[in-house]
């Protein structure tokens, strides 16, 4: 399963994104893949690393690229978590719930983004993301996300 998230709002003190599920196109006259939508995301501030931009511990976003995804039980929140594996610079790598980039300290949120700076109904969306992960799991897929 590939998971990709699109940051569309690069703002000061936030980044918002769209994260999408790609999938297989089954379509005998257009066969390729479809990317569906599927939630909102919420990091803290995007930094420019390509060009000369330093990570602020807690603070900063993760850099682009293509990482895969398991689940793990997680010390700190006391529950079982998608991590990112890889991340240059940066380790332990959540997707988890929360609502604003006070929730975060680098970790990538989701939800609904119906208010500015904000994900909404974030324990929902990380419980529906936690199947479609498992899911995959259980089919013997591995799970990357790629952030753009």
């Amino acid at each position: 399963m590939e998971l990709i998230l699109e940051r569309i709002a690069k703002r000061k003190t936030y980044t918002i994104g769209h994260l999408y599920i790609r999938r297989e196109v089954m379509d005998e006259y257009r066969p390729g893949t479809a990317d569906e939508y599927f939630c909102d995301t919420l990091e803290p501030t995007w930094r420019d690393y390509e060009h000369g931009a330093y990570k602020i511990k807690g603070h900063s976003a993760i850099p682009e690229g293509r990482y895969a995804v398991v689940i793990s039980w997680s010390p700190k929140i006391k529950q079982w978590l998608p991590i990112l594996l890889g991340v240059p610079k940066f380790e332990g790598i959540r997707i988890h719930a929360g609502n604003t980039a006070e929730d975060t300290e680098g970790c990538i949120l989701v939800g609904r983004n119906r208010e500015v700076g904000k994900v909404l109904d974030s324990r929902i969306w990380l419980h529906r993301l936690k199947q479609k992960i498992v899911e995959a799991k259980d089919r013997g897929e591995p799970v990357w996300i790629t952030i753009k």
